[in-house]
């Protein structure tokens, strides 16, 4: 037989072990406590359930005081009824401070199960997303280059009486390279994998500038370096 086999039964038997000895020692206090019949009962399910409760909100939000409150609560109830009947407490003579704990814990059960399912989860504990540095000012390359000067017009013959064309005006320079710093690149890709990786396609210009909060220019700039 497999050792991991062998592992989860022995782990199934502790949880039944320990589960079937709570669960005795919760109706004990309970039936001590004066709560009789179906309601000593009641009790272990409760206590149980709100530990479940709790531990099942740790694993799916993550780190919550709410969580870590009442999953302590819970877990204070049922090892302090098995430390109460191992012989510390005449349980034929209950303390009045004890009756009114038991009498009191359906309403704290049903306060916390509630604030459980229904409150929003804690996300104090997750990192901020990382900040977008502000985009460099884009050099005004035509300012520096100072006004182009006129070509000088093309000799013309005395014999040809055909005036001499206009000089062709300078083709358009292509715009200046807009630097983009590359923690903005780095950021920007991982955008665009989360949106591929939600959508199934690729992240468009408009989305990326919206998403990156940069200048139309400085966002063509940065899909030029993701393509």
């Amino acid at each position: 037989m497999p050792r991991t086999a062998l592992r989860m039964d022995a782990v199934l038997v502790q949880a039944v072990i320990a589960g079937a000895l709570s669960f005795a020692h919760l109706h004990d206090l309970a039936a001590a406590a004066g709560q009789d019949g179906w309601k000593a009962w009641a009790y272990p399910v409760s206590v149980d359930l709100l530990l479940v409760a709790a531990w099942r909100r740790l694993r799916s939000d993550g780190p919550s005081r709410l969580a870590w409150c009442w999953f302590l609560i819970a877990l204070i109830a049922s090892l302090g009824a098995n430390v109460a009947t191992a012989g510390l407490l005449d349980l034929s003579n209950v303390p009045a401070w004890l009756r009114i704990l038991v009498a009191a814990w359906p309403a704290l059960a049903f306060m916390g199960g509630t604030l459980l399912v229904h409150s929003p989860a804690d996300r104090s504990s997750t990192a901020p997303a990382p900040a977008v540095p502000d985009p460099e000012p884009v050099p005004d390359v035509e300012s520096a280059r100072g006004p182009a000067a006129d070509p000088a017009p093309d000799p013309v013959d005395s014999a040809d009486a055909a005036p001499a064309l206009p000089p062709a005006d300078p083709a358009p320079a292509p715009p200046p390279a807009v630097p983009v710093p590359a923690a903005l690149v780095d950021h920007a890709r991982k955008v665009a994998a989360d949106h591929e990786h939600r959508t199934g396609a690729r992240i468009d210009t408009d989305t990326l500038r919206i998403r990156l909060g940069v200048p139309p220019h400085l966002a063509d700039a940065i899909a030029a370096q993701l393509a």
